[in-house]
């Protein structure tokens, strides 16, 4: 075969493999397009892909690879990047006090707007963390998440005299992405500095443990997108059901990130199995995670019928996004019981011409008696 049909031949699969990647790349969801087209930047080299790290004492900066905002990226959508976080190179336990994430631009490393911060979530390894502290019977029982910042939660300091304890060799594993919900011919390259606070000090500071919980609402499994009867209640239509989608063990299927109407409705989710209070627990700090148009969230006690705290949250006006999210922090701290039951209570006001994606979680924070009797003893 001669050389000129070899070439013909391969400019032809060349040309109909690009025409096949673009008619893949064009039938992917914005979150999927997302990860595609990041991963081609860095692989290419046209963008930053590394991260810089400075881990200076009791405060451990790093700041993110670019990412290219080029368009509307609702939550969850936007482009992102992990990293591994170590505190330090022995095994003495450090404490974890605060968190921050900020955006910035890729050029002049100038703060810019939280409008381009989706949410940084804190990983840890359970089955390594609870090994170093001997509490192997605490393993795949949650989700070992520590905690999430997200847009409208940028900044979360535990209440003084509380913290985080791990081990400065461990590894903490950190997702962060970028958002933008309001300027759709945006053409930047931004990046996120992520700080996390720590300290040595442990005589001074009590251990705290972190539960996940978040709003689970019912969904058709055999038809998951169609409308219910009744579209702001009860059973919902899931974003997706691939990802956050759960079983209750009694058949039933479940969504953390469904769909809510326009205007108003309020969600309400038990969070008796995902709690797993044994006799009782000291709540003293919450973090919160919703999407734009909640209006407030609260962790309600339905034994007595009372609100434990309500979170209420701050839309902007005049566009989409979250200006303020309101924490829960107490030295003194709230008791939970084993016997009492509880659940999440989400508010929203969807303000928009049409149909939004919704979740609603807390990160709860209550004292650890039994990791700080072994920590006391040198565990």
């Amino acid at each position: 075969m001669r050389k000129s049909k070899i070439y013909k031949y391969i400019g032809v699969a060349t040309l109909l493999a690009c025409i096949g990647s673009g008619i893949w790349y064009a039938q992917l969801p914005n979150r999927h397009k997302a990860i595609v087209k990041t991963q081609f930047l860095y692989a290419t080299r046209l963008v930053d892909s590394k991260w810089l790290v400075n881990n200076d004492t009791k405060t451990y900066r790093m700041i993110s690879p670019d990412f290219y905002i080029d368009g509307i990226y609702k939550s969850m959508e936007g482009p992102k990047s992990s990293n591994y976080v170590q505190l330090s190179q022995d095994s003495a336990v450090l404490w974890i006090t605060g968190f921050k994430v900020k955006a910035l631009n890729s050029k002049t490393g100038k703060r810019i707007s939280n409008d381009f911060i989706c949410h940084t979530n804190v990983d840890f390894n359970d089955v390594k963390y609870y090994s170093n502290f001997h509490l192997e019977n605490r393993i795949g029982k949650q989700y070992p998440r520590m905690t999430s910042l997200s847009h409208g939660l940028e900044n979360f300091k535990f209440p003084k005299g509380f913290g985080i304890p791990m081990k400065g060799n461990d590894l903490l594993y950190v997702t962060t992405q970028s958002l933008n919900h309001n300027l759709p011919d945006a053409n930047y390259l931004i990046k996120h500095e992520v700080t996390i606070e720590y300290s040595n000090e442990s005589s001074a500071i009590k251990p705290l443990m972190s539960k996940t919980v978040f709003v689970q609402l019912p969904y058709d499994k055999v038809d998951p997108y169609k409308s219910p009867l009744d579209p702001g209640k009860d059973f919902c239509i899931p974003v997706e059901t691939k990802n956050h989608s759960y079983e209750d063990g009694k058949g039933n299927v479940l969504s953390g990130h469904w769909v809510i109407p326009v205007g108003k409705n309020t969600y309400r989710s038990s969070i008796d199995n995902q709690i797993q209070i044994k006799d009782s627990l000291r709540l003293h700090a919450a973090a919160i995670h919703v999407h734009p148009f909640a209006t407030a969230i609260t962790l309600f006690d339905n034994t007595t019928k009372t609100a434990i705290f309500t979170s209420h949250i701050i839309n902007h006006k005049g566009k989409i996004g979250l200006a303020s999210i309101e924490v829960f922090n107490s030295e003194t701290g709230i008791w939970l019981y084993q016997n009492h039951q509880y659940e999440l209570v989400l508010d929203v006001n969807n303000t928009s011409k049409g149909s939004q994606d919704m979740m609603g979680s807390m990160f709860l924070f209550f004292y650890d008696q039994e990791l700080d009797q072994k920590i006391q003893k040198g565990l």
